[in-house]
C-alpha cells in the first residue's frame, strides 16, 4: 500500500468511525419507550416479504431504544402498490411506521405504472437486504433436473403470478427465454397464493423468494412433491452472475438456460432480464421511512440492525431463515437502494414492449 494509498484508507477510516461515533450520539437521543411500531409488509402473510418482516420484528424490539413493541402489519392489495400509496400519503417521519418494500414494489415504480403513486426519492432507507429465488416444478412432471426439462418443452406448465409488471416479471421473462411453454395465471394475491396452489395440484410450476423456499418449499422436496430446478442466481463484486451461496449446488439462471440451449444467453432479451433481475433480487428488500425522518430516528434504526447482527439469537437463526444475504445499513444500504432503483432506460423501454406484446398490457401513462 503506497503512502497516498494508506493516507486515503486513514482518512476514510477516522471518517467512518466519526461517522458512526455521530450517529451512535444522535441515536442515544431517541426512545421509543411505550410506542407501537408498525412493519407495514404490502403483502398477504406467508410469502417472502412477510417471512423476512416477521424475522426482523422481535430483533428490532429488542434493540430499538425504549424496546417498543414491533408488530408486523399486512396491507395487500395491488401486488403491494396499495400498501405503499398507503404509506406515501399516510405515513409520518416518526419512525413509528416503516414500509417493506420488495421489487414487487420496485419494479411499477421503475415501469411508470400509472397505478403508483409513491416515490422512492421520497424515502430514506434504513435498511435492505437482497436475496435469491429457486425455481421447482412438480415431481409429476417426471424431471430430475434442469436438463430434463428439455423432455417436457412442449408441455404447458402453469405458473401462479402476482402479474406481469410485479417481482414475477422476472420468472415470467425467464421462463420465456428458457423456451419453455409457461402460462402464467395471473392475479395470485402474494408468492404464497402461489405456492398453496402448488400444493393443491393446481400449478405444477413455481418459485419462491429464499426465506419463504428454505420454509416451505424444502419440506415438498423432502416429501418427493417437488423438484428444484435452479436458482436466480447472485451477483460477484465485478457484477457478474454466479451461484446463489445459498444454493451452491443448484446452477444459476445462466447455467440453466446454456444446458437448454448450448450457448450463453445474449442480446437485448437477455440484457433486460439480467436488468430487472439485478433491480430484484440483490436489491430486493428494503425497509424505508419518510424522507423527513429526523437523522437521530434514522441513526436509531441503524444501530439496531448493529446490534441484532451481533446478537447470538440473531446468529443462530438467520441462515434458516433468510439465507446468507447481509443486510445491511447505512451507505451499504444506499448502495443496494441504487441497485433497485437504477435499470437502464434501453431495458425499461424493451420490457415494456414485451408486456404490450405478450399480454397487452401498456404502461404509458
Amino acid at each position: 500500500m503506497s503512502r497516498m494509498d494508506r493516507r486515503n484508507f486513514l482518512t476514510s477510516t477516522t471518517l467512518g468511525l466519526s461517522a458512526l461515533a455521530l450517529r451512535s450520539a444522535y441515536s442515544q437521543n431517541t426512545s421509543f419507550e411505550g410506542e407501537l411500531v408498525e412493519l407495514i409488509i404490502p403483502f398477504k402473510e406467508g410469502g417472502g416479504s412477510d417471512t423476512w418482516g416477521r424475522f426482523n420484528a422481535p430483533f428490532f424490539s429488542r434493540f430499538l431504544p425504549g424496546q417498543p413493541t414491533v408488530v408486523v402489519r399486512n396491507v395487500p392489495g395491488g401486488n403491494s402498490i396499495a400498501g405503499a400509496n398507503r404509506f406515501a400519503s399516510r405515513a409520518r417521519p416518526d419512525g413509528l411506521s416503516v414500509l417493506g418494500t420488495s421489487a414487487s414494489t420496485q419494479f411499477p415504480y421503475l415501469m411508470a405504472d400509472p397505478r403508483v403513486h409513491y416515490d422512492y426519492a421520497a424515502w430514506r432507507v434504513v435498511m435492505a437486504y437482497g436475496t435469491g429465488g429457486v425455481a421447482y416444478v412438480s415431481s409429476k412432471l417426471g424431471v430430475d433436473s434442469i436438463a430434463d426439462l428439455a423432455n417436457v418443452m412442449d408441455r404447458e406448465l402453469l405458473y401462479g403470478s402476482q402479474g406481469p409488471t410485479s417481482l414475477d416479471l422476472v420468472p415470467v421473462l425467464g421462463f420465456k427465454l428458457l423456451g419453455l411453454n409457461v402460462r402464467p395465471i395471473f392475479g395470485m394475491s402474494g408468492r404464497g397464493a402461489g405456492r398453496l396452489a402448488f400444493e393443491r395440484g393446481e400449478l405444477n410450476l413455481d418459485y419462491q423468494t429464499s426465506t419463504a423456499y428454505l420454509r416451505n418449499v424444502v419440506p415438498l422436496i423432502e416429501q418427493g412433491d417437488a423438484v428444484p430446478l435452479f436458482s436466480w442466481g447472485a451477483l460477484d463484486d465485478a457484477g457478474n452472475l454466479i451461484r446463489d451461496p445459498t444454493f451452491p449446488d443448484l446452477p444459476h439462471y445462466g447455467e440453466a438456460y446454456e444446458t437448454l440451449h448450448g450457448q450463453p444467453p445474449e442480446g437485448i432479451s437477455w440484457e433486460s432480464w439480467f436488468a430487472f433481475f439485478t433491480a430484484g433480487f440483490p436489491a430486493q428488500k428494503l425497509f424505508v421511512v419518510p424522507r423527513e425522518t429526523p437523522d437521530e430516528i434514522v441513526a436509531a434504526y441503524a444501530d439496531a440492525v448493529t446490534a441484532m447482527k451481533r446478537d447470538p439469537d440473531y446468529i443462530a437463526r438467520k441462515p434458516a431463515a433468510l439465507g446468507v444475504y447481509e443486510q445491511v445499513t447505512g451507505a451499504a444500504a444506499q448502495r443496494v437502494y441504487e441497485l433497485a432503483t437504477d435499470v437502464p432506460q434501453s431495458a425499461r423501454d424493451w420490457v415494456r414492449q414485451w408486456l404490450r406484446d405478450e399480454f397487452r398490457v401498456n404502461l404509458e401513462r
